[in-house]
């Protein structure tokens, strides 16, 4: 049996540059993994079958449709026994079905001994969604395109953050509907190159002015909760807070662990203690 974790992502940055033919929008975004992991097992069996505690329909997890992907691309009559353990919060904006779809595919393609090379792969989660091709090129990258394109960067040492997520979730595509403005590309470039110098050297003053999410907003307004959890982790001495991707999760940034640990314990919202990902190459 072969077993993988997903990691869950946070967007340390998340700016729309505007929209693109295709009806995607254009986004650019520093992106990093953190330790809080979705569980997978894969081993050999005579149909693909999905074993979850996920509320999610087998049928329309990102984890089936991508040993279907595979199994179609590569021609392979091939089964596997697919486990999914979640840890993640689901509609966070943490990544976690994107992750679950991504080390799908690299589980099963090792298992079943393909050797497709990862960009290969990359190039068929994007197929899946916007956010899969980035587990491939972990743990941190700017992320570009409607996601697609991935440029892996260095972010320093490990970050500690506290993660919190509300009783509810908020889907993708209406939180890009609610979107009520844009960053111009030429200052969201900058900013992003501004951010990654100032989490190398730790100035965190320095990151809410580089730093925001576009998409913050528009979900804010229609749900309220997440700036009160925004302004809680601020009173409890987070640095930096904003929401991850199209939420509804949010994160703050504390000077060590115990500081996080203490936010999290305090919080009224599912809440842990989690660092950011640094040296894991996923391609491996």
């Amino acid at each position: 049996m072969l077993s993988l974790r997903a990691p869950a992502k946070i967007n340390w940055a998340l700016f729309i540059a505007g929209r693109r033919d295709d009806g995607y929008h254009e986004i650019i975004s520093l992106i990093q993994c953190i330790d809080l992991w979705d569980e997978l097992s894969f081993e050999p069996f005579g149909a693909i079958t999905l074993e979850s505690d996920c509320p999610v329909p087998p049928a329309s997890n990102l984890v089936w449709k991508a040993a279907l992907l595979l199994k179609d691309y590569a021609g392979v009559d091939a089964g596997a026994r697919i486990t999914l353990k979640k840890n993640i919060p689901m509609e966070a904006g943490l990544g976690g079905g994107s992750s679950d779809a991504a080390f799908t595919l690299m589980g099963l393609n090792k298992l079943w001994g393909l050797k497709i090379p990862n960009g290969k792969l990359a190039a068929l989660g994007a197929q899946l969604g916007s956010d899969v091709p980035f587990f491939f090129y972990g743990p941190s990258a700017i992320v570009t395109g409607r996601g697609e394109v991935v440029k892996r960067v260095k972010t320093g040492q490990p970050m500690r953050l506290t993660v919190s997520k509300p009783d509810f979730g908020v889907s993708s595509g209406w939180a890009y509907r609610a979107l009520r403005g844009y960053t111009g590309l030429t200052k969201a470039r900058d900013n992003i190159k501004l951010f990654i110098r100032a989490l190398a050297r730790r100035d965190y003053s320095a990151l809410e002015d580089a730093g925001g999410n576009d998409l913050e907003p528009g979900v804010c307004a229609a749900y309220p909760e997440i700036g009160r959890m925004k302004a809680e982790l601020g009173k409890k001495g987070a640095f930096y807070a904003h929401m991850s991707g199209s939420g509804s999760a949010v994160y703050g940034v504390f000077g060590g662990l115990d500081e996080a640990m203490r936010a999290a314990s305090g919080m009224s919202w599912w809440s842990r203690a989690v660092s950011t990902i640094t040296e894991v190459n996923f391609l491996s």
